[in-house]
């Protein structure tokens, strides 16, 4: 891909989206709720809502939209679930080391997490599930970011550090997680959080990254181990979901 091609947001598009994604995550929204969530007038949103609704992406119910039968009937879901395959393999980390446990996806330029074994501690790192965040610095994310065509890392990149010498910095970090395997986050995220992750790879492909987080005055001292954890705990995921996969016979080719 070329750097002129990179993907770029676009208003509506992003609009459009966040309305479904709002839905989905409240069970339904208003009209205004959906408005002030997008920051957006409500009349620029109210067209959009009704194309949703004539559509079948949204149902209206008593002024409250939710997600319509568009979602079962036009887009099924996968045959393979991939945070089902992942679960397992995440309970295991989490007992073994007493810290949540997730499964990161890349949806578009975003970074979201599909599933966690969450931390029975009190103290905890608890990971926003089904939420878009940055790809950086999340450990997750960087892993996700290594991976992707140099131009499109780099026009990610250009839009969120607008430092040249920050920036190069990112780059030469990504390189290496690319490199190594392995992607780390000691506190750049939330000051008092450390995690590590590494990618999920089925038939040299990237599916998804498995990551581990907790407070850093726990984590800190035990991240080698972690890392060292995570390449086995890769390895299981990519396993079930490979299989999975060829069961169902939706093998990429």
């Amino acid at each position: 891909m070329s750097e002129a091609g990179a993907p770029k947001e676009h208003r509506t598009v992003s609009r459009v989206t966040g309305i479904l994604e709002c839905v989905s995550r409240r069970g339904g929204a208003r009209m205004q709720e959906l408005a002030d969530v997008l920051e957006a007038p409500k009349s620029s949103v109210f067209g959009l809502v009704k194309g949703l609704v004539s559509t079948g992406y949204l149902v209206e119910e008593q002024g409250v939209y939710r997600l319509g039968p568009a979602f079962g009937n036009l887009l099924p879901r996968p045959a393979h679930d991939l945070a089902g395959a992942a679960l397992p393999t995440l309970e295991t980390l989490r007992d073994r080391f007493g810290e949540t446990a997730m499964l990161g996806t890349a949806v578009g330029d975003s970074l979201v997490y599909a599933t966690a074994a969450e931390s029975p501690q009190l103290i905890r790192y608890s990971a926003p599930l089904r939420t878009r965040r940055p790809l950086y610095p999340p450990s997750a994310g960087k892993v996700l970011l290594a991976h992707r065509p140099r131009a499109r890392r780099e026009a990610y990149l250009r839009t969120l550090i607008a430092d040249p010498a920050a920036r190069a910095a990112a780059q030469a970090e990504l390189a290496e997680v690319r490199a190594t395997g392995v992607a780390f986050n000691r506190g750049e995220t939330l000051p008092d959080v450390t995690a590590a992750a590494r990618p999920v790879l089925v038939d040299g492909r990237l599916r998804a990254v498995v990551a581990v987080a907790g407070p850093t005055s726990r984590t800190a001292a035990r991240l080698a181990d972690i890392a060292d954890a995570l390449v086995d705990a890769a390895a299981s995921v990519a396993t079930r979901l490979g299989a999975a996969q060829q069961a169902e016979g939706t093998m990429p080719a």
